[in-house]
C-alpha cells in the first residue's frame, strides 16, 4: 500500500510557515500509527510553485488529488485530510 504523501509549502522567514510545521510535527508524533509523508518544499527555489502560492503560504497539499488546506489549518483539518487521502 502506498503511503499517502502531503506537500507543505513555505519558505524561509515565514512565521506561520513554521507554526505549520510544528503543528505538523505535533500531529505526527501525537499520532506515530498514521503513515503519511509530509515534504516540505521551499516555493522560493521553484518559480511554478512561487506563483501558484506566493500570497497563500502555508499550504498543505495532497497532489495526487488536489485536495489543498490552506492556512489557518489545525491538527483536526489535518486529521479530516489524512482520513480523506487514506479512505479511513
Amino acid at each position: 500500500m502506498l503511503v499517502p504523501k502531503l506537500m507543505l509549502f513555505g519558505t524561509q522567514g515565514c512565521h506561520l510557515c513554521e507554526q505549520a510545521e510544528e503543528m505538523l510535527a505535533s500531529y505526527l508524533t501525537d499520532n506515530n500509527d498514521i503513515e503519511i509523508e509530509i515534504e516540505s518544499i521551499d516555493i522560493a527555489e521553484y518559480e511554478k510553485w512561487q506563483e501558484r502560492y506566493a500570497i497563500r503560504i502555508p499550504v498543505l497539499l495532497h497532489e495526487a488529488s488536489g485536495i489543498e488546506l490552506c492556512w489557518p489549518f489545525d491538527q483536526l483539518d489535518v486529521e479530516k485530510l489524512v482520513a480523506m487521502i487514506s479512505g479511513k
